[in-house]
């Protein structure tokens, strides 16, 4: 019987012996592997942290003390160890589990995150909640070296520091984010005392020292004070000492038993806020992870013996991103003024190209999406045209600064949102919808979504031509081709399109609904339904002529988007219709509802949220209906 099985919460762990925590991490990796490979997933770090994590659920006792781990790319081995082994399999699929930390999924999720770090943060508000109701549970939280220099940690580090009270920090230093960790801190922690140059000049000191006649002993004995006064100055420890943190560390993160030691030590003994520096390898236990953890950071299809990747299936289309990163390197060719800023997504925005090609054009700024906007706002106050490639829901962080350092002084930034709308298995907290709703009220703020490659190229020609701010934003998954217009050409800002004439119903489709309404408009021709489609194009300004012609000829009027319905594009075609009195009588809006959507796939969503073909085809028939039996 695996020693898993036996396993059915934290409490279990702590009569384990040395042995048998060995034979768990083992099997632990074989599931992560095992399912990961099936489901897809967070491999690389979450394979490189299970000794940690069965370290902290060892020695403290969930859910009564509080874990809090950052974005839950760490998260696999707590979720097995925390009775939720026998539904592991169903990780990421419609139903099953998250591939992060939810509240409503176990008592032992202290906090839901999908977001880097926000573990700090969220760990002082419950050690400050501690203090005040004089209960007496220890606070831990696990962030990763990659996130602990955004600026919300430090925030929460700078804030503990000063109120002295007790919680524990792990940092997981793995020297590994998505990306390559960028950024000084980053360097820092990774470079001084482990650096080849550091320890051959000690060597070398010290065997010249004690080659010195009669003084020899007294020099090398003085170089070694000295010695263990540089590393004093220069260790990662003081810099978090100078932040009012104990420093514990670095541990290797990777044995178990010393780890569960000083976790001991530091449980019983220190007092206000520690930092237990951890180092841990990504991909630890699976070569192919261990030798390329980028590719293994998030990974779906592998052979879990030799890490083969599937081949790519004849016939297949490209991303939409890797699409957009060669256009976008064709023009930073043709425009010196071109540069591209993101925050840690170098591969997972295909930039790598961009990257390998123009250099010292391509700014990845690390976990750091507030400061990738205003860096863009900088550069653009000097005549250059810079593009901020970021994940829609990572903008969110970003919204501030989009508002009051570029909208405001209408600079010239070009926002190309990366997956947006329904993304699929990360589930909600990467679903990318919020983003037309949270810019479409943005003064001076040009909104734009394409329904195919060739738009897409036309969109960046006119994001890179305006002397104001814009986004773009575009889904997961494969891009068509599409035909028509002059590559290169700016679109007229504002001026949609109609694609297919009809006679029964509209719909205004938005960005990736428009290829959803082309062929829901074939389900309709086959009932003997005329379907008008018409791609908007541009959410702000909307194409207000064309959405009256829409209104004035038609009964039945939809709009479409991969967006939420609240505040989105929809409601910008009503708000515009209601104001001239000339919304039809039978008016719907499609999207995504009012509430945070689970897991699954893309279309397993879109289909739950009924805008996809099928939906809007059955919306359009249902509204037909009404509208003949009003005339009627």
């Amino acid at each position: 019987m695996p020693l898993l099985d036996t396993i059915q919460s934290p409490a279990d762990l702590k009569p384990l012996n040395a042995e048998q925590r060995r034979q768990l991490a083992a099997e632990i990796r074989q599931v992560i592997l095992k399912t990961v490979s099936s489901n897809g997933g967070h491999l690389a770090t979450n394979l490189g942290s299970v000794e940690l994590s069965l370290a902290l659920h060892t020695v403290y006792d969930s859910p009564s003390d509080k874990i809090v781990l950052d974005t839950g790319h760490q998260g696999y081995t707590h979720k097995l160890v925390t009775g939720r082994a026998a539904r592991f399999g169903t990780l990421r699929q419609k139903g099953g589990l998250s591939g992060f930390l939810k509240r409503d999924e176990s008592e032992h999720d202290a906090f839901g995150a999908g977001h880097a770090a926000t573990s700090i943060s969220a760990a002082a508000g419950m050690a400050a909640a501690r203090d005040l109701l004089k209960t007496r549970e220890h606070v831990v939280c696990v962030i990763g070296d990659s996130s602990i220099p955004n600026g919300m940690a430090f925030e929460a580090l700078n804030d503990l520091g000063q109120r002295k009270t007790d919680i524990l920090v792990v940092l997981n230093d793995n020297e590994m984010s998505i990306s390559r960790p960028v950024g000084a801190l980053s360097k820092y922690l990774s470079r001084i005392i482990t650096g080849r140059t550091y320890n051959g000049m000690r060597e070398r000191w010290e065997q010249f020292a004690k080659g010195l006649p009669h003084i020899g002993a007294q020099v090398a004995k003085l170089s070694h004070h000295a010695e263990e006064f540089v590393k004093s100055v220069f260790s990662p420890g003081v810099f978090f000492e100078e932040l009012g943190f104990t420093y514990v560390g670095p541990v290797d993160g990777h044995d178990c038993e010393a780890t569960i030691e000083i976790l001991k030590r530091i449980k019983a003994t220190l007092h206000g806020p520690v930092l237990l520096h951890a180092v841990t390898r990504k991909g630890k236990g699976f070569g192919p992870a261990e030798k390329d953890p980028i590719c293994f950071h998030g990974a779906k299809g592998f052979d879990v013996v030799t890490g083969a990747l599937p081949a790519a299936q004849p016939g297949a289309l490209p991303s939409w991103s890797g699409a957009f990163s060669a256009m976008l390197l064709e023009a930073a060719k043709q425009d010196p003024r071109v540069a591209v800023i993101t925050p840690a997504m170098i591969e997972g925005s295909s930039l790598q190209a961009f990257e390998r090609e123009i250099p010292t054009r391509l700014f990845d700024v690390g976990i750091a999406e507030e400061h990738a906007v205003t860096l863009a706002a900088g550069m653009a106050t000097r005549g250059l045209r810079p593009v901020v490639v970021i994940y829609s829901t990572f903008f969110q962080r970003g919204f501030d600064q989009a508002v009051h350092d570029v909208a405001q002084q209408k600079l010239p930034v070009t926002f190309v949102f990366d997956r947006s709308g329904l993304v699929g298995d990360d589930g909600p907290t990467h679903h990318g919808v919020l983003d037309i709703a949270i810019l479409r009220p943005v003064p001076n703020m040009v909104l734009m979504a394409p329904s195919d490659a060739t738009e897409m190229r036309r969109m960046l020609a006119t994001g890179l031509a305006l002397e104001g701010p814009s986004a773009i934003r575009m889904p997961r998954g494969g891009v068509i081709a599409g035909s028509g217009g002059v590559l290169d050409e700016p679109l007229d800002v504002g001026q949609g399109r109609v694609l297919r004439e009809g006679s029964d119903a509209c719909v205004v489709a938005y960005g990736l609904c428009v290829g959803e309404a082309l062929k829901a408009a074939e389900h309709l021709a086959a009932d003997g339904l005329s379907l008008r489609v018409v791609d908007a194009r541009f959410a702000k300004p909307l194409d207000g002529g064309l959405m009256e012609d829409c209104a004035r000829r038609f009964d039945v009027l939809l709009t479409a988007e991969d967006g939420v319905v609240a505040g989105g594009f929809g409601t910008a075609v009503l708000e515009h219709l209601a104001g001239l009195g000339l919304v039809p009588a039978q008016f719907a809006r499609l999207g995504v509802p009012d509430e945070f959507v689970e897991h699954g796939t893309p279309e397993q969503l879109r289909a739950q949220c009924g805008y996809d073909a099928a939906g809007i085809a059955a919306k359009a028939r249902a509204l037909v209906g009404k509208a003949k039996f009003r005339a009627a």
